[in-house]
């Protein structure tokens, strides 16, 4: 019998982090609820699952449209600039999907943007009659939609990339016209890679508060928010959670069954063929970017300029110092949670790597299934168990109340952070030590060095770029967090996110425009500084 060591305890403390809040959330079903809980099952509780569910479907339709339409054309086809779209469309990541809300209803809204341009071209005239409004249902679709098809196009992309040119030759040669070899060998191809994508697009808008909270459409995560919110019924919240989660969890069965069934080549007995990209003519050439053009433009030029003309047009919110406060309460969260996160993947993926425990392989995978559980189910998850390990255990034990420190505290707003956003360090660091051969080690431990000097002199100094990969993907996410931030954060604690949310539900949107733009700005600079880094890797690995 192995004796336990550091790395077991380290990575089953990691696990039991993450299993609380599910543990928590279905110990929590059969609890006794308020009288909110029949007047909502009465009225409006159908609708909340009706509306999570056609908002899922049509989300998943437009985004798999953008995203695989975008990737066929960059992947296969030369047109005008279409080296620049290969990044340019992942920059909507930068635009989470409540500020895309924001700029939609900016835009659209009677004296609004719109009108505004339409005045200036033509004068003065009723023109709020002919302008679209994108509110509702239709707008939320919209922001979620133009926020989150990158997921499905970077993933699609990778598979087209990776297709050999054997079999697309092969088609040509059984008398395949385009549009058939795209059904027939292309699109099936990267069948597990989309369905991949699509999972995720699919998490995060059951997931998703912001956009939807706006636009006043009831969902399962609204109704979460507001029995906690709104009425203090925290049984009901996790009851509504429960349903919530088992969406979540058939989603995610089906992305990590997609995931491993995921092949972005092909064997061929001609060996694999580099595919050639195809120069378009003049008039297909245009479509073509026409339509990756009218992606890049929607998904993140068009809220980057709504948001840059409403500070332009309120100069004075320009000048706001409270900006900085916010500035330096985000930063604060990203690095304290950064380096937590970092911390402990690195711990767990290390103790992955010398062991070679099945158990432990278990139970780090177990700790990366957090991502996929929704930020408001996590927040009021983690408020139950606190107060409910507070009630039974601590007071028993005679000690003072934790609730305190780990409620309306930036300790707990880094814990729940922490069990979020696990699986994006954890897995960001494991694709980096898979590059390292374990030869590396066994010439180290000949040498004389330990497995901690190996670990620190050896392979932190080459997983240095897949750190600081990690460090911008956890920026990311924790700059664009809304749900978590709103319900854990600290009295007169607010971020960047946090105070947009703010301005915008009390219909103040040229007052927020500063703290959206900031947001969009610091998210499309990392993904750019993400794109060198990621570009500085590949050029690393073909010199070896």
């Amino acid at each position: 019998m192995k004796s336990l060591n550091f790395w077991y305890i380290s990575s089953f403390v990691i696990s039991i982090i993450v299993v609380i809040p599910i543990l928590t959330v279905f110990s929590s079903f059969f609890d006794n609820t308020s009288n909110y809980y029949e007047i909502l099952k009465n009225t409006f509780l159908a609708e909340y699952i009706f509306n999570s569910l056609f908002l899922l479907f049509s989300v998943l339709v437009i985004t798999f449209l953008l995203g695989t339409g975008a990737a066929y054309l960059v992947s296969f086809y030369k047109f005008p600039l279409s080296d620049f779209f290969k990044w340019a469309l992942i920059l909507s990541f930068a635009v989470p999907p409540y500020i895309y809300a924001y700029s939609l209803t900016a835009f659209f809204e009677n004296y609004g943007t719109a009108y505004t341009i339409l005045k200036n071209l033509f004068g003065e005239g009723n023109y709020n009659q002919n302008i679209p409004k994108f509110d509702g249902m239709i707008g939320a679709i919209l922001s979620i939609s133009f926020s989150l098809y990158a997921y499905v196009y970077i993933l699609a992309r990778a598979s087209f990339l990776y297709q050999s040119q054997n079999l697309i030759d092969l088609g040509k040669n059984l008398g395949f016209s385009k549009l058939k070899s795209f059904y027939s060998i292309i699109l099936p191809g990267a069948r597990p890679a989309i369905v991949a994508g699509l999972s995720l697009v699919a998490m995060e808008t059951l997931a998703e508060f912001g956009a939807v909270n706006f636009f006043s459409i009831n969902t399962l995560t609204t109704g979460i928010y507001n029995s906690w919110i709104s009425f203090d019924d925290l049984a009901f919240a996790n009851q509504l959670s429960f349903f919530l989660l088992l969406f979540i969890f058939v989603l995610f069965i089906l992305e990590n069954l997609s995931r491993k069934k995921a092949k972005y080549h092909f064997n061929s007995k001609g060996g694999f063929k580099q595919k050639e990209k195809i120069n378009l003519t003049a008039g297909k050439s245009f479509l073509a970017f026409i339509f990756c053009f009218l992606i890049f433009f929607l998904s993140f030029l068009f809220p980057l300029s709504q948001m840059l003309y409403w500070t332009l047009k309120f100069p004075e919110n320009f000048f706001d110092l409270e900006i900085i406060d916010l500035l330096l309460n985000t930063l604060w969260l990203v690095v304290l949670s950064s380096i937590v996160l970092i911390i402990f993947s690195l711990i767990s993926n290390y103790g992955n790597r010398v062991t070679k425990d099945k158990t432990l392989n278990i139970l780090s995978t177990l700790s990366i299934s957090g991502y996929a559980i929704p930020g408001v189910i996590l927040a009021v998850a983690f408020i139950t168990f606190v107060a409910w390990f507070d009630e039974n255990i601590i007071k028993e034990l005679g000690f003072f109340s934790i609730k305190k420190i780990f409620i309306g505290s930036v300790l707990g707003l880094v814990l729940v952070y922490f069990v979020r956003f696990y699986s994006l360090a954890f897995n960001g660091i494991k694709s980096g030590y898979e590059k390292i051969n374990i030869s590396v080690d066994e010439s180290a431990y000949l040498l004389g060095y330990s497995k901690r000097k190996t670990f620190i002199n050896i392979h932190i100094p080459f997983l240095r770029n897949s750190l600081l990969f990690v460090g911008i993907l956890i920026s990311l996410e924790i700059i664009r967090e809304l749900p978590i931030t709103l319900i854990l954060r600290p009295f007169n604690f607010d971020t960047l996110a946090t105070q947009t949310y703010e301005f915008a539900v009390e219909e103040m949107l040229q007052k927020s425009s500063i703290y959206s733009l900031a947001i969009i700005l610091i998210g499309g600079g990392l993904l750019i500084f993400l794109k060198y880094i990621t570009n500085k890797q590949i050029h690393a690995s073909k010199s070896f």
